[in-house]
């Protein structure tokens, strides 16, 4: 199996554990990891099953998982799997369909496969490096959109690092000024899977974990946009603050959130564990 297979593969089974659970469980049934972040049995079961198969498959490829963390692996090849096996915990749990399944494959420095999968609509998006992005079978465009002014955009609050609010809520201010639309579904992998798809015309959030991510970022370079952190630097990913977008909004957002913050004065999601 290629690394795509692998991944869908993966994706279904945990998507089976997910499905078993949906609309049964409520926040009730959750722990609390930290403010605002929770996590419950089937974000636990549905990582057990992803990694299990890709362990099986590839065991000398290291998993990194948001529940679990690293897991052993038998060789040392730099290829490690970075697993979100449900993105929007909340979402889940509140039962508003919006929730999906990020997997990534990173090599050394560089992401070479990603994959966001939907479960109850049952839609992959997949993209391998250098080999473009796809909705199921169908290729990927980012949206022509040239610049904020008329952008249907998505964000999401850094509703884990309270110490940012202030500066986030002004520059939503200005980009909902100029934007046609800005919406806050809840799970970071399908605003940028859908930003690939050329449904939102870009996505910029603060204070991301590696696993939010790691796959929607390749869809959306394969599929023609930019991907940067807050400054228009390459450290998104260890850091989390992300902008993915075509050029021009890439670029008009990136002076919009330079008029109030720099990357090197934002701290760190989480300790990064892919360095």
């Amino acid at each position: 199996m290629d690394n795509i297979e692998v991944a869908k593969e993966a994706a279904r089974r945990g998507a089976a554990v997910l499905l078993k659970y949906w609309e049964q469980l409520g926040k009730e049934d959750a722990q609390v990891k930290a403010r605002n972040d929770w996590v419950s049995r089937a974000d636990k079961e549905s990582e057990l099953a992803i990694v299990d198969f890709i362990r099986d498959q590839r065991p000398d490829d290291v998993c990194l998982g948001e529940e679990g963390g690293y897991t052993a692996a038998r060789g040392s090849n730099g290829r490690t799997w970075i697993i979100d096996p449900l993105d929007g915990t909340s979402n889940y749990l509140q039962h508003f369909p919006v929730w999906s399944i990020s997997i990534a494959l990173r090599q050394f420095d560089e992401m070479i496969a990603g994959l966001i999968y939907e479960p109850l609509r049952d839609i992959f998006y997949t993209a391998e490096r250098g080999g473009g992005a796809f909705r199921d079978v169908h290729r990927m465009h980012v949206s022509d959109q040239a610049g904020v002014e008329s952008a249907f955009l998505a964000t999401g609050f850094p509703f884990r690092a309270q110490e940012y609010v202030g500066t986030y809520c002004k520059i939503f201010q200005d980009v909902i000024t100029v934007a046609k639309g800005v919406r806050r579904a809840g799970s970071a992998a399908l605003d940028l899977a859908y930003t690939a798809a050329g449904v939102f015309d870009g996505f910029f959030e603060m204070h991301l974990a590696p696993w939010d991510v790691a796959a929607g970022s390749l869809l959306v370079t394969e599929a023609g946009g930019l991907v940067s952190d807050f400054s228009g630097g390459n450290r998104w990913l260890e850091r989390g603050n992300i902008v993915g977008a075509p050029p021009g909004v890439h670029e008009g957002l990136i002076r919009m959130i330079g008029k109030y913050v720099s990357e090197d004065q934002l701290d760190h999601r989480v300790k990064s564990r892919l360095t």
